[in-house]
């Protein structure tokens, strides 16, 4: 064996199309998710505005919502207002807070569109729509509830129907309500949105 002999071993190098391959793919791969996840934020900023109309028409509904009766004497008369009772007048300052909330989020939707890689704005909201959707459908099952005792009373706690009398309350009240559950499915649909988005 001469003293210049050396092994050699052959290692299959990758061909200059291998290589050339695994870039595009990995740059499609990204641009998909891209795509994708800027479609959320649009879908997310228009649900947003759709949120907050409901929302201000709930608030907005509820607050305007008072009935006199045309019967009355010099000592009594029958009126029917939201802040006779303290649930509708919860249910108008939390709607009115959610509004606030929504008006104030749509700047970092419009983040999650321009930079749809982006995770930390949505996973702000992400939180806060959580905490949001919470709040909202507090709200939405207090006056539901009282909207139901308005409607068919309580004979067991000798509670009495007043929709019967105070037809227009009741009816915009009622109103407020299926406004206020819009905005409760909206912020659900966010919150799985979110989640979706932050997944990929």
């Amino acid at each position: 064996m001469k003293s210049g002999d050396h092994a050699a071993i052959d290692v299959p190098a990758e061909s200059s199309a291998a290589v050339k391959g695994k870039a595009p793919l990995i740059a499609s791969e990204r641009e998909e998710k891209r795509g994708l996840n800027r479609g959320f934020g649009i879908a997310d900023f228009l649900l947003r505005l759709g949120a907050i109309i409901s929302t201000i028409a709930a608030a907005a509904t509820m607050g305007t919502s008072d009935e006199t009766l045309p019967l009355f004497t010099q000592f009594f008369q029958f009126e029917a207002s939201f802040d006779d009772l303290p649930t509708f007048l919860y249910f108008v300052i939390a709607m009115a807070l959610v509004g606030g909330y929504l008006l104030l989020s749509l700047p970092f939707s419009i983040v999650t569109i321009v930079r749809p890689i982006a995770v930390a704005p949505r996973l702000l909201l992400f939180i806060l729509d959580t905490v949001t959707l919470t709040f909202a459908t507090a709200a939405s099952g207090a006056a539901a509830a009282i909207v139901y005792l308005a409607e068919t009373g309580n004979p067991n706690t000798n509670w009495l129907a007043i929709c019967d009398q105070f037809e227009d309350f009741c009816s915009k009240v009622s109103g407020a309500v299926v406004a206020s559950f819009v905005t409760v499915v909206v912020f659900v649909v966010l919150v799985i949105l979110s989640g979706f988005a932050l997944k990929r």
